[in-house]
Protein backbone atom coordinates (compact mmCIF):
# COMPACT_ATOMS: atom_id res chain seq x y z
CA UNK A 1 0.00 0.00 0.00
CA UNK A 2 1.26 3.87 -0.58
CA UNK A 3 1.91 5.66 1.90
CA UNK A 4 -0.10 8.53 0.99
CA UNK A 5 -3.10 5.43 0.98
CA UNK A 6 -1.76 4.48 4.21
CA UNK A 7 -1.93 7.90 6.00
CA UNK A 8 -5.41 8.47 4.69
CA UNK A 9 -6.37 4.92 6.12
CA UNK A 10 -5.59 5.84 8.86
CA UNK A 11 -8.28 8.57 8.96
CA UNK A 12 -10.76 6.39 7.88
CA UNK A 13 -10.41 4.32 11.05
CA UNK A 14 -10.71 7.00 13.16
CA UNK A 15 -13.99 7.67 11.67
CA UNK A 16 -15.11 4.50 10.96
CA UNK A 17 -14.64 3.27 14.27
CA UNK A 18 -16.44 6.29 15.71
CA UNK A 19 -18.83 5.40 13.72
CA UNK A 20 -19.56 2.03 14.52
CA UNK A 21 -17.73 1.00 18.24
CA UNK A 22 -21.21 2.67 19.27
CA UNK A 23 -22.88 -0.75 18.52
CA UNK A 24 -20.68 -2.65 20.54
CA UNK A 25 -20.75 -0.55 24.04
CA UNK A 26 -24.34 0.65 23.41
CA UNK A 27 -25.63 -1.60 25.88
CA UNK A 28 -22.67 0.00 28.19
CA UNK A 29 -23.80 3.54 27.28
CA UNK A 30 -26.79 3.08 27.82
CA UNK A 31 -26.66 2.19 31.62
CA UNK A 32 -24.13 4.69 32.05
CA UNK A 33 -26.06 7.37 31.20
CA UNK A 34 -29.04 6.24 31.97
CA UNK A 35 -31.57 5.84 29.02
CA UNK A 36 -33.07 2.39 27.02
CA UNK A 37 -31.40 0.62 24.62
CA UNK A 38 -33.95 2.37 22.69
CA UNK A 39 -33.22 5.59 23.67
CA UNK A 40 -29.49 4.93 23.28
CA UNK A 41 -29.27 4.52 19.55
CA UNK A 42 -29.93 8.39 19.60
CA UNK A 43 -26.02 8.32 20.09
CA UNK A 44 -25.95 6.51 16.51
CA UNK A 45 -28.27 8.66 14.86
CA UNK A 46 -26.89 11.86 16.35
CA UNK A 47 -22.88 11.04 14.56
CA UNK A 48 -25.14 10.16 11.38
CA UNK A 49 -26.57 13.70 11.39
CA UNK A 50 -23.70 14.97 11.89
CA UNK A 51 -22.45 13.38 8.95
CA UNK A 52 -24.90 14.79 6.39
CA UNK A 53 -24.76 18.55 8.01
CA UNK A 54 -20.74 18.38 7.60
CA UNK A 55 -21.04 17.79 4.08
CA UNK A 56 -21.81 21.61 4.08
CA UNK A 57 -17.94 22.04 4.75
CA UNK A 58 -17.28 20.70 0.74
CA UNK A 59 -19.48 23.16 -0.29
CA UNK A 60 -17.95 25.77 0.92
CA UNK A 61 -14.16 24.48 0.92
CA UNK A 62 -14.18 23.75 -2.80
CA UNK A 63 -11.32 26.19 -3.36
CA UNK A 64 -9.50 24.51 -0.63
CA UNK A 65 -6.58 21.99 -1.31
CA UNK A 66 -7.62 18.62 -0.37
CA UNK A 67 -4.78 17.75 1.71
CA UNK A 68 -5.33 20.79 4.15
CA UNK A 69 -9.28 19.89 3.67
CA UNK A 70 -8.02 16.46 5.22
CA UNK A 71 -6.31 17.85 7.78
CA UNK A 72 -9.62 20.14 9.35
CA UNK A 73 -11.29 16.88 9.17
CA UNK A 74 -8.78 15.14 11.52
CA UNK A 75 -8.81 18.04 13.45
CA UNK A 76 -12.79 17.79 13.99
CA UNK A 77 -12.46 14.06 15.18
CA UNK A 78 -10.41 14.81 17.87
CA UNK A 79 -12.61 17.15 19.55
CA UNK A 80 -15.75 15.34 18.87
CA UNK A 81 -14.35 11.96 20.21
CA UNK A 82 -12.50 13.73 23.28
CA UNK A 83 -15.84 15.12 24.47
CA UNK A 84 -17.40 11.54 23.66
CA UNK A 85 -15.28 10.52 25.86
CA UNK A 86 -15.93 13.21 28.59
CA UNK A 87 -19.39 13.35 28.27
CA UNK A 88 -21.63 13.62 31.68
CA UNK A 89 -24.83 13.15 30.43
CA UNK A 90 -26.88 11.94 26.97
CA UNK A 91 -27.01 15.09 26.12
CA UNK A 92 -24.12 15.87 26.22
CA UNK A 93 -23.08 12.70 24.88
CA UNK A 94 -25.31 13.20 21.53
CA UNK A 95 -23.64 16.39 21.06
CA UNK A 96 -20.17 15.18 21.48
CA UNK A 97 -21.02 12.83 18.84
CA UNK A 98 -22.38 14.92 16.42
CA UNK A 99 -19.41 17.20 16.37
CA UNK A 100 -17.55 13.52 15.93
CA UNK A 101 -20.14 12.90 12.60
CA UNK A 102 -19.04 16.40 11.21
CA UNK A 103 -16.00 15.04 8.93
CA UNK A 104 -17.02 11.94 7.95
CA UNK A 105 -18.85 12.40 4.70
CA UNK A 106 -16.73 15.10 3.64
CA UNK A 107 -13.29 13.22 4.80
CA UNK A 108 -14.05 10.03 2.32
CA UNK A 109 -15.19 12.32 -0.34
CA UNK A 110 -12.10 14.17 -0.19
CA UNK A 111 -9.75 11.05 0.45
CA UNK A 112 -11.95 8.96 -2.58
CA UNK A 113 -10.47 12.08 -4.61
CA UNK A 114 -7.23 11.99 -3.32
CA UNK A 115 -6.96 7.87 -3.93
CA UNK A 116 -8.43 8.39 -7.67
CA UNK A 117 -5.94 10.90 -8.53
CA UNK A 118 -2.90 9.00 -7.44
CA UNK A 119 -4.27 5.27 -8.86
CA UNK A 120 -3.04 3.87 -11.39
CA UNK A 121 -5.21 3.81 -15.03
CA UNK A 122 -7.74 1.16 -14.40
CA UNK A 123 -7.26 0.72 -10.52
CA UNK A 124 -9.31 3.49 -9.14
CA UNK A 125 -11.32 1.17 -7.52
CA UNK A 126 -8.59 -0.77 -5.45
CA UNK A 127 -7.68 2.46 -4.58
CA UNK A 128 -10.51 3.77 -2.63
CA UNK A 129 -11.00 0.03 -1.33
CA UNK A 130 -7.58 0.49 0.22
CA UNK A 131 -8.46 3.73 1.89
CA UNK A 132 -12.00 2.40 2.69
CA UNK A 133 -10.26 -0.53 4.63
CA UNK A 134 -9.01 1.61 7.11
CA UNK A 135 -13.01 2.11 8.14
CA UNK A 136 -13.03 -1.50 8.06
CA UNK A 137 -10.32 -2.94 9.42
CA UNK A 138 -11.62 -0.36 12.11
CA UNK A 139 -14.75 -2.72 12.21
CA UNK A 140 -12.24 -5.55 12.48
CA UNK A 141 -9.42 -4.45 14.96
CA UNK A 142 -11.04 -1.30 16.74
CA UNK A 143 -14.85 -1.93 17.44
CA UNK A 144 -13.98 -5.24 19.40
CA UNK A 145 -11.05 -3.59 21.31
CA UNK A 146 -14.01 -1.01 22.27
CA UNK A 147 -15.70 -3.33 22.95
CA UNK A 148 -13.82 -5.30 25.59
CA UNK A 149 -12.28 -2.04 27.05
CA UNK A 150 -16.16 -1.26 27.74
CA UNK A 151 -16.61 -4.47 28.59
CA UNK A 152 -13.44 -4.85 31.27
CA UNK A 153 -13.04 -1.15 32.09
CA UNK A 154 -15.27 1.75 30.67
CA UNK A 155 -16.61 2.65 27.16
CA UNK A 156 -15.14 6.48 27.39
CA UNK A 157 -11.66 5.21 27.02
CA UNK A 158 -12.34 4.20 23.60
CA UNK A 159 -13.36 7.42 22.69
CA UNK A 160 -10.05 8.57 23.83
CA UNK A 161 -8.34 6.82 22.17
CA UNK A 162 -9.84 7.53 18.88
CA UNK A 163 -9.10 10.76 19.67
CA UNK A 164 -5.32 10.08 19.88
CA UNK A 165 -5.28 8.09 16.89
CA UNK A 166 -6.93 10.70 14.76
CA UNK A 167 -3.56 12.93 16.08
CA UNK A 168 -1.37 10.84 14.61
CA UNK A 169 -3.70 10.72 11.47
CA UNK A 170 -3.15 13.97 11.36
CA UNK A 171 0.57 14.14 11.11
CA UNK A 172 0.40 11.24 9.05
CA UNK A 173 -1.53 13.10 6.09
CA UNK A 174 1.17 16.11 6.50
CA UNK A 175 3.88 14.14 6.02
CA UNK A 176 2.98 11.48 3.37
CA UNK A 177 -0.35 13.13 1.42
CA UNK A 178 1.05 14.92 -1.48
CA UNK A 179 -0.67 18.24 -2.53
CA UNK A 180 -3.01 17.88 -4.99
CA UNK A 181 -4.73 20.79 -6.67
CA UNK A 182 -8.59 21.97 -5.62
CA UNK A 183 -11.16 20.64 -8.05
CA UNK A 184 -12.16 23.29 -10.76
CA UNK A 185 -14.32 25.93 -9.33
CA UNK A 186 -17.78 26.12 -10.86
CA UNK A 187 -19.27 28.40 -8.26
CA UNK A 188 -21.93 27.29 -5.31
CA UNK A 189 -24.44 26.73 -7.70
CA UNK A 190 -22.62 24.67 -10.16
CA UNK A 191 -21.44 21.84 -7.67
CA UNK A 192 -25.11 21.08 -7.78
CA UNK A 193 -25.75 20.88 -11.73
CA UNK A 194 -24.99 17.09 -11.17
CA UNK A 195 -28.00 16.25 -9.13
CA UNK A 196 -29.97 17.21 -11.78
CA UNK A 197 -30.05 13.87 -13.76
CA UNK A 198 -31.32 10.98 -12.81
CA UNK A 199 -28.57 8.57 -12.32
CA UNK A 200 -26.92 9.90 -8.97
CA UNK A 201 -30.07 9.70 -7.16
CA UNK A 202 -30.62 6.48 -8.36
CA UNK A 203 -27.21 5.81 -6.63
CA UNK A 204 -27.95 7.54 -3.60
CA UNK A 205 -31.43 6.28 -3.21
CA UNK A 206 -29.75 3.09 -3.34
CA UNK A 207 -27.31 3.58 -0.80
CA UNK A 208 -29.95 5.22 1.84
CA UNK A 209 -32.14 2.08 1.56
CA UNK A 210 -29.88 -0.09 1.55
CA UNK A 211 -27.76 1.58 4.45
CA UNK A 212 -31.51 1.67 6.33
CA UNK A 213 -32.58 -1.74 5.70
CA UNK A 214 -29.25 -3.12 7.18
CA UNK A 215 -28.83 -0.24 10.31
CA UNK A 216 -32.73 -1.17 11.25
CA UNK A 217 -30.99 -4.40 12.24
CA UNK A 218 -26.84 -3.79 12.67
CA UNK A 219 -27.79 -0.75 15.33
CA UNK A 220 -28.52 -3.53 17.78
CA UNK A 221 -26.74 -6.23 16.77
CA UNK A 222 -25.07 -6.41 20.33
CA UNK A 223 -28.28 -6.90 21.97
CA UNK A 224 -29.03 -9.51 19.13
CA UNK A 225 -26.19 -11.54 19.60
CA UNK A 226 -26.85 -12.44 23.21
CA UNK A 227 -30.78 -12.50 23.21
CA UNK A 228 -30.81 -14.11 19.99
CA UNK A 229 -27.34 -15.70 19.76
CA UNK A 230 -27.02 -16.97 23.15
CA UNK A 231 -23.94 -15.66 23.40
CA UNK A 232 -22.27 -14.27 26.53
CA UNK A 233 -21.30 -10.78 26.78
CA UNK A 234 -17.67 -11.42 27.02
CA UNK A 235 -18.23 -13.14 23.19
CA UNK A 236 -19.40 -10.12 21.98
CA UNK A 237 -16.10 -7.94 20.79
CA UNK A 238 -14.91 -11.58 19.01
CA UNK A 239 -18.21 -11.50 17.47
CA UNK A 240 -17.60 -8.00 16.30
CA UNK A 241 -13.79 -8.84 15.16
CA UNK A 242 -15.76 -11.79 12.85
CA UNK A 243 -18.02 -8.83 11.26
CA UNK A 244 -14.96 -6.56 10.35
CA UNK A 245 -13.37 -9.18 9.09
CA UNK A 246 -16.05 -9.79 6.70
CA UNK A 247 -16.25 -5.98 6.06
CA UNK A 248 -12.27 -6.29 4.99
CA UNK A 249 -13.00 -8.98 3.10
CA UNK A 250 -16.06 -7.47 1.40
CA UNK A 251 -14.60 -4.52 0.76
CA UNK A 252 -11.53 -5.98 -1.00
CA UNK A 253 -13.10 -7.91 -2.98
CA UNK A 254 -15.94 -5.51 -4.21
CA UNK A 255 -13.29 -2.97 -5.20
CA UNK A 256 -11.42 -5.91 -7.16
CA UNK A 257 -14.39 -6.91 -9.08
CA UNK A 258 -15.74 -3.28 -9.86
CA UNK A 259 -12.53 -2.73 -11.35
CA UNK A 260 -13.27 -5.50 -13.96
CA UNK A 261 -17.00 -5.15 -13.79
CA UNK A 262 -20.19 -2.91 -13.85
CA UNK A 263 -19.84 -0.41 -10.60
CA UNK A 264 -23.60 -0.84 -9.79
CA UNK A 265 -24.34 -4.23 -11.02
CA UNK A 266 -21.41 -5.04 -8.68
CA UNK A 267 -22.74 -3.54 -5.92
CA UNK A 268 -26.51 -5.16 -6.42
CA UNK A 269 -24.83 -8.18 -5.72
CA UNK A 270 -23.62 -7.56 -2.43
CA UNK A 271 -26.62 -5.65 -1.22
CA UNK A 272 -28.60 -8.74 -2.72
CA UNK A 273 -26.61 -10.94 -0.31
CA UNK A 274 -27.09 -8.24 2.94
CA UNK A 275 -30.85 -8.96 1.84
CA UNK A 276 -31.06 -12.38 2.23
CA UNK A 277 -28.85 -12.87 5.60
CA UNK A 278 -32.01 -9.85 6.98
CA UNK A 279 -34.33 -12.74 6.07
CA UNK A 280 -32.70 -15.21 7.64
CA UNK A 281 -32.06 -13.40 10.62
CA UNK A 282 -35.50 -12.65 11.20
CA UNK A 283 -36.92 -16.93 9.93
CA UNK A 284 -34.23 -18.56 11.88
CA UNK A 285 -35.00 -19.18 15.96
CA UNK A 286 -31.56 -18.25 16.62
CA UNK A 287 -28.31 -20.01 17.39
CA UNK A 288 -24.02 -20.13 18.20
CA UNK A 289 -23.58 -21.20 14.63
CA UNK A 290 -26.74 -19.21 12.62
CA UNK A 291 -25.70 -15.53 14.90
CA UNK A 292 -22.16 -16.05 13.67
CA UNK A 293 -22.74 -16.73 10.08
CA UNK A 294 -25.00 -14.07 9.28
CA UNK A 295 -22.98 -11.76 11.39
CA UNK A 296 -20.27 -12.71 8.58
CA UNK A 297 -22.91 -12.65 5.38
CA UNK A 298 -24.19 -9.21 5.86
CA UNK A 299 -21.17 -7.29 7.18
CA UNK A 300 -19.48 -8.91 4.36
CA UNK A 301 -22.28 -7.44 1.75
CA UNK A 302 -22.00 -3.86 3.88
CA UNK A 303 -18.78 -3.03 2.92
CA UNK A 304 -18.77 -4.88 -0.41
CA UNK A 305 -21.21 -2.54 -2.07
CA UNK A 306 -18.74 0.85 -0.85
CA UNK A 307 -16.40 0.95 -3.28
CA UNK A 308 -18.32 1.14 -6.69
CA UNK A 309 -20.84 3.42 -4.67
CA UNK A 310 -18.46 5.58 -3.91
CA UNK A 311 -17.19 5.49 -7.57
CA UNK A 312 -19.80 6.17 -9.35
CA UNK A 313 -20.74 8.99 -7.42
CA UNK A 314 -17.36 11.22 -7.62
CA UNK A 315 -17.54 10.22 -11.35
CA UNK A 316 -21.26 11.40 -11.27
CA UNK A 317 -19.69 14.76 -10.50
CA UNK A 318 -16.95 15.14 -12.87
CA UNK A 319 -15.95 18.84 -13.44
CA UNK A 320 -15.47 20.11 -10.33
CA UNK A 321 -18.66 18.72 -8.50
CA UNK A 322 -16.29 15.73 -7.63
CA UNK A 323 -15.88 16.16 -3.71
CA UNK A 324 -19.70 17.11 -3.34
CA UNK A 325 -20.24 13.79 -4.77
CA UNK A 326 -18.26 11.68 -3.18
CA UNK A 327 -19.59 13.12 -0.02
CA UNK A 328 -23.10 12.62 -1.45
CA UNK A 329 -22.51 9.12 -0.92
CA UNK A 330 -21.54 9.02 2.73
CA UNK A 331 -24.41 11.62 4.17
CA UNK A 332 -26.82 8.85 2.09
CA UNK A 333 -25.10 6.08 3.45
CA UNK A 334 -25.29 8.44 6.75
CA UNK A 335 -28.71 9.35 6.51
CA UNK A 336 -29.66 5.97 5.97
CA UNK A 337 -27.91 4.35 9.13
CA UNK A 338 -29.85 7.02 10.85
CA UNK A 339 -33.06 6.36 9.79
CA UNK A 340 -32.38 2.58 10.05
CA UNK A 341 -31.46 2.68 14.10
CA UNK A 342 -34.43 5.06 14.61
CA UNK A 343 -37.11 2.27 12.48
CA UNK A 344 -35.26 -0.64 14.22
CA UNK A 345 -35.90 1.04 17.86
CA UNK A 346 -39.45 1.34 16.09
CA UNK A 347 -39.85 -1.98 15.58
CA UNK A 348 -38.33 -2.79 18.76
CA UNK A 349 -40.46 -1.20 20.77
CA UNK A 350 -43.47 -2.68 18.51
CA UNK A 351 -42.82 -6.06 19.60
CA UNK A 352 -42.19 -6.06 22.84
CA UNK A 353 -38.05 -5.92 22.59
CA UNK A 354 -38.16 -8.74 20.39
CA UNK A 355 -34.59 -9.08 18.40
CA UNK A 356 -35.76 -11.07 15.61
CA UNK A 357 -38.10 -7.46 14.35
CA UNK A 358 -35.56 -5.30 13.57
CA UNK A 359 -34.34 -7.68 10.35
CA UNK A 360 -38.11 -7.72 9.11
CA UNK A 361 -37.93 -4.00 9.49
CA UNK A 362 -35.22 -3.37 7.30
CA UNK A 363 -35.90 -6.28 4.73
CA UNK A 364 -38.22 -3.91 2.32
CA UNK A 365 -35.47 -1.37 2.30
CA UNK A 366 -32.24 -3.57 1.35
CA UNK A 367 -34.62 -5.20 -1.23
CA UNK A 368 -35.64 -1.33 -3.01
CA UNK A 369 -31.94 -0.82 -2.94
CA UNK A 370 -30.85 -4.15 -4.92
CA UNK A 371 -33.82 -2.70 -7.76
CA UNK A 372 -32.27 0.60 -8.32
CA UNK A 373 -28.98 -0.83 -8.59
CA UNK A 374 -29.95 -2.87 -10.99
CA UNK A 375 -32.19 -0.62 -13.20
CA UNK A 376 -29.32 1.95 -12.69
CA UNK A 377 -26.68 -0.58 -14.06
CA UNK A 378 -29.32 -1.23 -17.13
CA UNK A 379 -29.62 1.55 -17.68
CA UNK A 380 -26.41 3.74 -17.70
CA UNK A 381 -23.95 0.50 -18.01
CA UNK A 382 -23.74 -0.56 -21.09
CA UNK A 383 -19.29 -2.03 -20.96
CA UNK A 384 -17.91 -4.45 -18.66
CA UNK A 385 -14.27 -3.03 -19.97
CA UNK A 386 -12.73 -0.78 -16.86
CA UNK A 387 -10.29 0.76 -19.08
CA UNK A 388 -13.37 1.82 -21.73
CA UNK A 389 -15.40 2.12 -18.94
CA UNK A 390 -13.19 5.36 -17.54
CA UNK A 391 -14.41 7.67 -20.44
CA UNK A 392 -16.70 10.68 -19.12
CA UNK A 393 -20.68 9.39 -19.58
CA UNK A 394 -23.40 11.79 -18.79
CA UNK A 395 -25.72 10.08 -16.50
Amino acid sequence: MKKSLFALACGAFVLGAAEFVMMGILPHAAATMMVSIPTAGNFISAYAIGVCVGTLMLVFGRRIAPKKLVLIFMVLAFAGNLLSAFALNAPMLIIARFIAGLPHGAFFGTAVLISKTLAKRGKEAQAVSMTVTGQTVANMLGVPAGTLVAEHLTWRLSFGALSLIAAVAFVLVIVWVPRINPVKDIGLLGQFHFLGRPGPWLILGATFAGNAGIFCWWSYVSPWLTSVGGYATTSVPWLMMLAGFAMVVGGIAGGAISDLWRHAATASLGQAATSIGLLLVFIIPGSHADAAILTFVIAFGLFFVSSPQQLLMTESGKGGAELLGGAAIQVAFNMGNAVGSMLGAGMLNLSGMNYHYPALGGLLPSLLAVTLLVVYSRKYETDTDAFERLREIEV
